[in-house]
């Protein structure tokens, strides 16, 4: 069930965030809802305001217009806090203490603190309690601020490209770690990666910002399935008036274009299906998605060059245990 009454992992309605010291907003008019018992993917290029979305569903920032809601609650508040967990890009983490005593804080922070769920992310690491975490490597502290995270069983997770420092082969067991999470604990997450490839094997739902907007916000098998990729001759780019012509391209006589279809196809093509990845890296292109005939990057009743400037999308933060 999807719409504005269903259950919610993460809602968004006319929200805007602007950094004052640079004047820019980082999100602005951004509407989006997320079910609960996904696994999304929040993806956009550098600087859209994925740091910044996640901030201030974790409660590290307050919006500067409209709001947002997590799990129907306001984020922050203690009703929040005891129910999401964040780990940002920083995971700040206390580097004199042990892993031991680092788990020890969290279960006197959280009332619902499983500590056997923790160790476990920790030893599956190869990680002894006894080691300090100034001497970990940046990858296992990573796994410490997972675990932290995973130990307090919130019921939606918030993962600010949290795997930018693991090589793939731990970055895919992490992952694992993620989906069985998901799978055995009915557990939200909302997870920011540029790494596309890997998003396809593990999430089922996407949210797209561009230009600090919610772009795209749907099933990501859905997403896929409504995108066809079609090459022809260039002289019947007309037959595709009535789709939404996301990446085109002509050589010499022929064309060949992403789109997104809104009925049967018109005329002589060769359609192939996409993998979520080519569709996702389509949306984010410079080019705007836009029909035969209009000009690529204006959006209807929009001059182009108008609108909000994207913003840092990063802020101090901290590991919310």
């Amino acid at each position: 069930m999807t719409g504005p009454d269903a259950p919610a992992a993460l809602r968004a309605t006319g929200l805007g965030f602007r950094y004052r010291a640079r004047g820019a907003w980082a999100l602005r008019d951004c509407d989006f809802t997320v079910p609960r018992g996904r696994i999304t993917a929040l993806v956009g290029r550098n600087g859209v305001g994925k740091s910044t979305l996640l901030h201030l569903a974790g409660g590290l920032l307050r919006p500067g217009a409209g709001a947002i809601r997590v799990l129907d609650t306001e984020p922050g508040t203690p009703a929040a806090r005891t129910r999401v967990a964040l780990v940002t890009q920083d995971k700040p983490l206390y580097p004199r203490f042990t892993v031991e005593e680092t788990l020890r804080l969290g279960a006197r922070l959280n009332p619902t603190w499983d500590r056997a769920a923790a160790e476990r992310v920790v030893t599956e690491g190869a990680i002894a309690l006894t080691d300090r975490l100034g001497e970990l490597s940046p990858g296992r502290r990573t796994r410490v601020a997972l675990a932290l995270a995973l130990g307090k069983r919130p019921e939606l997770l918030l993962l600010d490209e949290p795997m930018a420092d693991l090589d793939p082969v731990v970055r895919g067991r992490i992952m694992a770690t993620l989906m069985t999470e998901a799978a055995e604990h009915g557990t939200s997450i909302v997870l920011s990666s540029h790494v596309l490839p890997e998003l396809e094997q593990t999430c089922d739902w996407v949210l797209v910002l561009r230009d600090g907007r919610a772009a795209l916000c749907e099933d990501a098998d859905a997403l896929r399935e409504s995108h066809v990729q079609v090459t022809g001759r260039a002289d019947q780019e007309a037959d595709l008036a009535d789709h939404t012509v996301v990446r085109r391209g002509v050589s010499g006589r022929q064309l060949t274009a992403l789109l997104r279809r809104r009925g049967p196809l018109r005329g002589d093509w060769h359609v192939t299906r996409p993998r979520l990845e080519e569709v996702l890296m389509a949306h984010l292109a410079d080019e705007e998605p836009h029909a035969p005939g209009t000009a690529p990057g204006t959006a209807p009743g929009t001059a182009p060059g108008t609108g909000p400037g994207s913003g840092p999308g990063s802020a101090s933060a901290e590991v919310a245990a």
